[in-house]
């Protein structure tokens, strides 16, 4: 009976006879608009009827397909979008599901076509906002087979390009219907693979929630591993710069995260690999600080400053390590080294973007780092030994002036606290040039503010420094307590900075320029005073250590020559600016080597030793005080040589102690004295004299050393009673000699009326140097 009714036209249901009716004798006709209409108006009119009409149309293109008869194929499709877009009832459902049953089918075929035709229609579906929602409908299928077609590698370029293209559009269209909200049309067939791409990329991204990030971002990583694409690093660059700029802002630190884990999971991966890593990373990590800093800025620079130290190890040792999977990778030290630039670099651009007072948290960090010896252990693995030390204190030290570029702080307590200053301060004593010459830069970095200090270079003596355009403003009360407070350390560190043998012209430019940044920046009368008296301990130090070589004596010259040029004129007193003009005049004519044009220059016009460094072409702290005297500047303090304080950085930094300076300064004092002078002439120094004095020195320092060593034992073994007892004679003698001093340079006054007061005789009150001091005072 079905038999028969499928076989007479008349019998057969009328959805079937209005969908038959749909399709022309010749497919090339195309679709039948008439009767079309009429099948659209009977489904809006039997919304229950539009399930089978589906069913029915996805069995003739069931069969279309086998039979390779792809006009109907198309006409079938035409059809059902149409139904699509006209339709939205509740058994839409329904149809939907016949509907996505014959994309899948168009889909799964071999024609290119054909894929494209089904996915030109999944798009239009997916712009189709639905009444109600089906949450049982699943598009795994959907999304792996666009996937395939985004990598299709059909032979010919441009159908391959149009696959591609449709794949990129299907897996768009997917997150459009997983999400119903639908994008406006754009003129497809002008826009290229790449802009497509972008564009769909950025819609993922953007919506993404928080939960989702990082499956967002881990195939972007797995395909940038699978292709090597790290190594060009522009892709992988353009990449990351679509993921922060389209994610949601307060999700950007997920982002950077997985960037650190992912570099952290290569660090045995080549050089070029984790720079192109490093590279991403710099780009991200601007963009996510530009946007919300969030709560990986410490994270970000911790795992930069693990990959420096991990590759100064590499590059070192020449291996990763002792696995065995990683044992026939050879290290390349050149990529080793543009790693290390990359990161420093890296490091910097990032710290450019943080506010003031999260650059000095890292600043903070970043010192804490650095292994200082005596105060941290070093950072360098056993088989590195102190060269890795070393080369991760440059390392670091460099990312630490990357940091401090075009740091401004108002506030210079805050910018130098004693946290960072000390141990900074403590690599100017290092032996190693390169070292010493960082800290300087950074030192300059943070206190230059008003951007003066390429004015201090090169190193010359100028006539009028008005040339100069130096900005000057006046000092805070923060700069007033900074250098009450550093400015003896300071100093000190400058001085000695000044006797390093291996100091070239590089550091003596650093030298002046941090002396003349102190004088614009953070300099009051008191520091004036002390930085002329610094200008002039460093003409005496190049006049009396004879052990320094010719060219570091005529550098400190030049520059104690050029820096009283600057400070004379800044202090604006006309006979200072006078003195100072004839001394280098002076040198001018007689002993050009002692200025900076003649040394501090590559190709430096030093003698063979120094002569004639007397006289006219010295500068005369006695003269210098006298002339400031009458300005009002503390004339006593002016007078008084300057000589850095004793302090054990030296030993930390596994340097001789400067006591040796500091004695060598008391005893060039004490050959000065009066006393010495009628003394030395009575003398005849011969061979006999020269070698007594030899075997009294060594004689000398022999009992000094068992003095100490009394010293020491007596008090490791001695009972307490003896050591109280012999500190009270020490204070007991202090005492009487401060009583005799008192007594004959202060007489108490008489009484006015010479009378004795109750019969007792003369009484007075008991002065104050007459009390007794506490044993506890007396050292």
């Amino acid at each position: 009976m079905y038999g028969v009714c499928g076989c007479c036209g008349a019998l057969r249901p009328r959805y079937k006879r209005l969908v038959d009716n749909i399709f022309p004798e010749d497919p090339e006709d195309g679709l039948v608009k008439a009767n079309m209409e009429k099948l659209t108006f009977y489904a809006l009119s039997a919304p229950e009827k539009l399930d089978r009409i589906g069913a029915y149309l996805s069995e003739r293109l069931s069969r279309d397909v086998a039979r390779h008869r792809y006009g109907y194929v198309c006409i079938a499709m035409e059809a059902l979008d149409q139904l699509l877009m006209a339709c939205h009832c509740q058994s839409i459902n329904l149809f939907v599901e016949s509907f996505l049953t014959m994309v899948r089918k168009l889909l799964e075929a071999d024609k290119p076509n054909l894929q494209i035709l089904g996915t030109n229609s999944f798009v239009k579906f997916a712009n189709i906002e639905e009444d109600t929602p089906s949450y049982h409908r699943s598009y795994d299928f959907f999304v792996s087979r666009f996937s395939e077609m985004c990598h299709s590698s059909y032979e010919d370029p441009d159908i391959r390009t149009k696959i591609r293209m449709a794949g990129i559009r299907g897996l768009q269209g997917v997150e459009e219907v997983a999400e119903r909200s639908p994008s406006p049309e754009t003129e497809k067939d002008k826009e290229s693979p790449v802009e497509l791409t972008e564009r769909c990329f950025r819609e993922l991204l953007g919506r993404a929630a928080y939960d989702n990030i990082k499956n967002a971002v881990k195939p972007v990583l797995m395909h940038l591993d699978n292709h090597s694409l790290w190594e060009g690093k522009t892709f992988a660059v353009r990449c990351f710069k679509i993921i922060m700029y389209s994610i949601q802002t307060q999700h950007s630190h997920l982002v950077i995260q997985q960037l650190l884990g992912h570099l952290d999971a290569n660090s045995k991966n080549s050089a070029r690999v984790r720079a192109g890593i490093v590279e991403v990373i710099s780009e991200a990590a601007v963009i996510e600080a530009s946007g919300s800093i969030g709560p990986t800025v410490l994270e970000v620079f911790n795992t930069l400053l693990k990959q420096l130290r991990l590759s100064v190890d590499y590059e070192l040792t020449g291996s990763y390590d002792s696995f065995a999977n990683m044992g026939s990778k050879v290290i390349k030290v050149h990529e080793e080294r543009q790693l290390q630039e990359s990161v420093i670099k890296t490091i910097g651009s990032f710290a450019n973007t943080l506010p003031t007072y999260q650059r000095s948290e890292v600043m903070l960090f970043i010192i804490g780092k650095i292994p200082v010896p005596g105060m941290y252990p070093a950072l360098g693995s056993a088989n590195t030994g102190v060269e890795g030390s070393r080369m991760i204190q440059i390392m670091l030290l460099k990312s630490l002036l990357q940091v401090t570029a075009g740091f401004q702080s108002t506030n210079i307590l805050t910018a130098l606290p004693t946290s960072f200053l000390d141990p900074l301060l403590s690599f100017t004593l290092m032996e190693d040039a390169e070292i010493r010459l960082l800290v300087l830069d950074i030192l300059i970095s943070i206190i230059d503010r008003h951007d003066n200090r390429h004015k201090f270079s090169p190193v010359r003596i100028i006539s009028d420094i008005s040339v100069l355009k130096l900005k000057v403003d006046k000092c805070s009360r923060q700069d007033n307590l900074f250098m009450k407070k550093h400015s003896q350390r300071l100093y000190r560190h400058i001085y000695l900075a000044c006797k390093e043998e291996s100091s070239v012209q590089r550091h003596f430019e650093s030298l002046h320029m941090l002396l003349g940044l102190i004088c614009v920046e953070l300099a009051n009368e008191e520091v004036v005073v002390d930085l002329i008296r610094l200008a002039l301990a460093l003409q005496d130090l190049a006049l009396t250590d004879e052990a320094l070589p010719i060219y570091t004596r005529c550098a400190i010259h030049a520059l104690s020559a050029a820096y009283l040029n600057l400070i004379s004129q800044l202090t604006t007193v006309p006979t200072f600016c006078q003195h100072v003009h004839e001394v280098i005049e002076s040198r001018k004519k007689l002993v050009p080597f002692l200025l900076p044009e003649d040394v501090l220059i590559e190709s430096s016009k030093i003698p063979e030793k120094l002569e004639n460094v007397e006289g006219e072409v010295l500068f005369v702290q006695s003269k210098i005080a006298e002339m400031l005297g009458g300005s009002g500047y503390n004339t006593e303090r002016l007078a008084a040589p300057y000589i850095p304080q004793i302090t054990d950085e030296d030993r930390l930094s596994k340097r001789k102690s400067i006591g040796d300076t500091v004695s060598l300064q008391l005893e060039m004092d004490s050959r000065n004295s009066p006393e010495k002078e009628q003394r030395s002439t009575a003398e005849q120094i011969t061979f006999e004299t020269l070698k007594q004095a030899i075997v009294d020195s060594v004689n000398v320092e022999e009992l000094e050393k068992e003095r100490r060593r009394q010293v020491v034992e007596r008090f490791q073994n001695a009972p307490f009673e003896e050591i109280a007892a012999h500190c009270g004679a020490r204070a007991s003698l202090l005492q009487s000699k401060l009583n005799q001093i008192f007594e004959i340079t202060i007489r108490p006054p008489p009484s006015p009326s010479g009378s004795v007061g109750n019969g007792h005789g003369r009484t007075r009150s008991i002065p104050v140097y007459e009390m007794d001091f506490p044993d506890l005072c007396v050292y």
